[in-house]
């Protein structure tokens, strides 16, 4: 080593440094980079992914061979160095060489590479794939031997070799999709979300209440059964026999236009064209209702409760709206929505469900009881309450301004939603 001349030497260790680098970045990217990204662009024919995919499926050879380069290249640079100090510092030499050397190693070939490549772990863990997997062939016997001494040092300890799960639950799905960092964009993130809920809602948070349910009556008159199939903004109607606790089934409106125009429609043909009732338990979840709609090809289900009792409906389209949002268009005359008022009131209808209101204007109310704001405050109050008063939830001051047969018809919202909430827009009241 006498012989070699002093820059050979700072050129030969500046070159091990850049190796202990390039292991250093090259483990921390292969670990950080995204599998899921990773798998999508494999499954394309990605070749790259796809070799970053294969050194990842065995995570114990990946960091074997790592570890073995980083290693062999350190000690290396730390033989080299020590005789670069001796050549320069003579006896203190062995001295110094820790004090300069391990700074150097530390910045330019461990935290440096090592924060950059877990910043952006794509852009190098794509390349420096052909090289390990080079590297790994050439030594895998090499490799191997290690990785059997570790397994077994492991197993000495009732511990199993390397294993990786990539399964989420759904509550660290949710919170991947609500960090803001993701890339989804807020219209997506929001259906992704939705749909993450949707298992934790039932059809009773989301059916149509069964006062609010528009039935076609056979006890009524002929005619007035003609002018509501005629006028009905429904395509699918929910057939009684004087109440509720006699429906004969739900009546599709476009099965009986034909006949209605040919004047060959009657009441006989009528209950002929009634297709059998669905019926719906109140605690399924929307997430199971889908997907009896699907294999049942029904769009409409009736609601009961666990005595048997119609609570109300549920249709396709009100899950559906769960996931994207309001986009039925409902009859003027059934729009429950928040009013803005010029002085910063909100004026709700008391039927409002709770869990549209969370979700339209970005607030907290508890939904694990009452579902309408009617039933919510009952509950707070514990009381058939008066006009005027007031109650506060969240920190939110409802004030009850019309009531009817102990039923709180509307209320006055006092508290600002967030920033963003779609309300109706502001009129005069």
């Amino acid at each position: 080593m006498d012989d070699i001349p002093l820059a050979y030497l700072l050129i030969g260790l500046a070159v091990l440094l850049l190796l202990s680098a390039f292991f250093s970045s090259s483990e921390t990217a292969l670990m950080a980079v995204n599998r899921y990204k990773l798998r999508h662009r494999a499954s394309e024919g990605d070749k790259k992914a796809a070799r970053v995919a294969k050194l990842l499926s065995k995570p114990d050879r990946l960091i074997g061979i790592i570890l073995l380069g980083n290693n062999l290249v350190n000690i290396f640079a730390t033989s080299l160095a020590t005789v670069i100090s001796i050549r320069l510092y003579s006896d203190l030499g062995p001295i110094i060489m820790p004090l300069v050397f391990t700074p150097l190693v530390l910045i330019f070939a461990e935290v440096a590479p090592k924060t950059w490549a877990a910043v952006h772990p794509e852009s190098l863990a794509y390349p420096v794939s052909s090289p390990l997997s080079w590297l790994l062939r050439l030594l895998y016997p090499v490799v191997a031997l290690i990785n059997w001494a570790a397994n077994g040092l492991l197993k000495l300890f009732g511990m199993r070799s390397f294993s990786r799960s990539d399964q989420l639950s759904r509550d660290e799905l949710r919170t991947m999709l609500s960090d803001s960092s993701t890339r989804a964009t807020g219209s997506y993130r929001a259906m992704l979300l939705n749909i993450l809920d949707l298992e934790q809602a039932s059809v009773s948070d989301a059916m149509v209440p069964r006062n609010d349910m528009v039935c076609l009556d056979l006890k009524d008159d002929w005619g007035s059964i003609v002018d509501q199939i005629r006028n009905s903004f429904y395509t699918r109607l929910p057939v009684i026999e004087g109440d509720f606790e006699e429906v004969t089934g739900v009546l599709h409106v476009r099965t009986v236009v034909n006949r209605l125009a040919a004047g060959t429609l009657d009441l006989a043909s009528l209950r002929g064209l009634v297709r059998k009732p669905y019926f719906v338990p109140e605690t399924t979840s929307l997430t199971q209702q889908l997907l009896e709609f699907q294999e049942r090809e029904r769009r409409l289900g009736l609601v009961v409760d666990e005595y048997g009792d119609i609570q109300g409906l549920i249709t396709l389209d009100d899950i559906l709206e769960e996931i994207v949002g309001e986009f039925t268009t409902e009859p003027r005359n059934r729009i429950r929505r928040p009013t803005r008022r010029r002085d910063g009131t909100l004026l709700i209808d008391g039927a409002e469900n709770v869990r549209s209101l969370n979700r339209r204007l970005g607030w907290a109310l508890p939904t694990e009881g009452p579902r309408t704001v009617n039933g919510l405050l009952l509950e707070h109050l514990q009381a058939i309450p008066e006009a005027g008063a007031e109650v506060l939830i969240d920190g939110l001051t409802f004030t009850i301004t019309a009531l009817h047969d102990n039923v709180i018809k509307s209320v006055e919202v006092r508290g600002a939603p967030p920033e963003g909430a779609g309300v109706a827009p502001p009129t005069v009241h």
